[in-house]
């Protein structure tokens, strides 16, 4: 409607103007009033044509540099048009409308600084740029998206505007153009270690965490998705035609479950949940890499399990699922209480956390009876780290549960140091 009534207001200014210079020569007479109804005749006749010229032919494409990228990065977008008629525009702008998802700024470790402080937001929703066609058939404006963050972002609309010389004539059109980027969480080196472990003989000193030892091979078996390139038995391989693996003893396992709380009991600062995910998925990366099973379970509104396993297929899901995780539901420790309670091979169990109350230590407690071991990342601002947070802390360690606090310091440190104390 509005579109319409745009158009019938510029083709009665472009009549009138016309009509206007016509009988002004038609009366006044002379070769002055002829001349300038000679010379407006031209733009008149373009301004008609442009006046029906129609936007909605071009064919606008979006293409990214990368799909897959890991949050923070920086990618290339270049959007063409093309058209058939090679008509002169004397001006183009483009206005590529960004997805909400992506209206934060991910300045990668640098927003570690301050865990209290919110992810700074971008300017504005949408990126504009400009050309000057004339008459080319195909137009192309490249643009840099930079600090992106995580999660999956989709692009459906770029805006289309070009005008005449004068500025009498203005026309918009809106054009779908679906694209698909996806922000992995970034990738950060752990160094962990505990100062303390316990055997059935006593305590020892440590400064790694005890992994699965896989050095005795006692068989072979055939190669399946997510088994190590070093396992491979080349002599077996050869002589059977076929990928062939060795098979280790079990000499002490360990099998993991990392365990992480995505519900937004209280006030968390998007910030500390995005540093959450990202210790969580540096965390199982790297256990996937020395480790046969690792698990993930996240807890929020909706309770998503990837069980304790090697594969390629499952880490895949897990990658997927951190990227577009979100703080959702309540009432962490129930959760976690009711999906741990009857698990009956133990685990040792690692609870991301950025919220710590005498609930969840009790719960603790009761799953610390039959699980192996259960060990805490805390994740929290050093400013809110009260007398109260470490009271309870110490009644955490006081039931033998090793925790570790990950505040600002740790965070800006490459690696990220995790000490279980």
């Amino acid at each position: 409607m509005m579109k319409m009534f745009r158009f019938i207001r510029n083709f009665v200014l472009i009549i009138v103007l016309f009509v206007l210079l016509f009988s002004y020569a038609m009366f006044q007479g002379g070769f002055t009033s002829w001349f300038l109804f000679y010379s407006f005749l031209p733009i008149c006749i373009y301004h008609l044509c442009f006046l029906f010229y129609p936007l909605r032919n071009f064919e606008v494409t979006r293409k990214l540099s990368q799909h897959v990228i890991s949050s923070g990065s920086t990618i290339k977008v270049t959007i063409q048009l093309k058209r058939k008629y090679p008509f002169p525009l004397f001006y183009c702008v483009s206005e590529d409308v960004l997805p909400p998802s992506l209206m934060k700024i991910d300045n990668r470790h640098i927003k570690y600084e301050d865990l209290r402080k919110t992810e700074r937001p971008r300017a504005s929703n949408f990126i504009k740029n400009g050309a000057f066609p004339l008459f080319k058939r195909n137009i192309t404006m490249e643009y840099e998206l930079s600090h992106i963050p995580r999660g999956e972002h989709d692009f459906t609309m770029i805006k289309l505007r070009t005008g005449d010389v004068f500025g009498f004539i203005k026309k918009e059109q809106t054009f779908t153009v679906d694209s698909q980027l996806i922000a992995f969480p970034k990738m950060r080196a752990i160094k962990m270690f505990e100062q303390v472990s316990s055997f059935e003989q006593g305590s020892i000193s440590s400064h790694h965490v005890h992994l699965k030892n896989t050095n005795v091979a006692t068989g072979i078996r055939e190669y399946m998705p997510g088994d190590k390139f070093s396992w491979i038995d080349w002599k077996q391989t050869a002589k059977q035609n076929d990928v062939m693996t060795k098979e280790f003893e079990q000499e002490k396992s360990d099998d993991t479950l990392i365990v992480l709380d995505a519900c937004h009991e209280g006030y968390v600062p998007e910030v500390v949940f995005d540093a959450a995910v990202e210790v969580c998925y540096s965390f199982i990366e790297q256990l996937n890499k020395q480790v046969a099973q690792v698990g993930l379970l996240s807890i929020s509104e909706e309770i998503v399990h990837f069980p304790v396993q090697h594969g390629a297929i499952k880490m895949e899901g897990i990658r997927k699922h951190v990227t577009k995780v979100q703080q959702t539901g309540e009432h962490f420790s129930q959760k976690l209480l009711e999906e741990l309670r009857f698990v009956t091979k133990p685990f040792t169990t690692f609870i991301i956390t950025s919220q710590l109350d005498d609930e969840l230590i009790n719960v603790l407690g009761k799953l610390k009876t039959q699980q192996k071991k259960i060990c805490v990342m805390y994740i929290q601002s050093m400013h809110h780290m009260t007398d109260e947070v470490y009271i309870l802390i110490q009644k955490l360690r006081e039931r033998n549960i090793a925790i570790s606090v990950l505040t600002e310091k740790e965070m800006m440190k490459n690696p990220i140091e995790v000490k279980m104390l």
